[in-house]
């Protein structure tokens, strides 16, 4: 079994973990200790079981709002695939995109021609 160091708060852990899951747990460990950063910050020094329960509390909020966000995406989505709404995108052939083009230019063409006409 391999043994992980990490810090909350102000105080060091060490706990054994089982192989392969050594990141996982340095993963939750430092988003413990981030929540219990922000609450000395605010607070100051506090006991550790208080610190840990604050902190647990705050992820367990985050976890929360983003598991609604999650069923709501969900949710949204599941309505989205079982009636998908028909969208249509025109595609201009070739020629008429050409010929469109030829339009402009004499379009332009005969403007600058009354332009001219028009300054005389």
């Amino acid at each position: 079994m391999a043994e992980v160091d990490f810090t909350i708060g102000h105080k060091e852990y060490r706990l054994a973990s089982q192989p392969g899951e050594e990141r996982l747990l340095k993963r939750a460990a430092a988003l413990l200790d981030t929540e219990a950063q922000q609450i000395l910050e605010q607070a100051g020094r506090m006991p550790e079981p208080r610190l840990l329960l604050l902190a647990g509390l705050m992820l367990a909020d985050k976890f929360n709002t983003l598991e609604d966000r999650a069923d709501k995406a969900e949710k949204q989505l599941q309505r989205l695939q079982s009636n998908p709404a028909k969208v249509e995108v025109p595609v201009i052939p070739e020629d008429l995109k050409e010929a469109m083009a030829e339009l402009a230019a004499r379009a332009e063409s005969l403007s600058e021609q009354l332009e001219e006409r028009m300054g005389d």
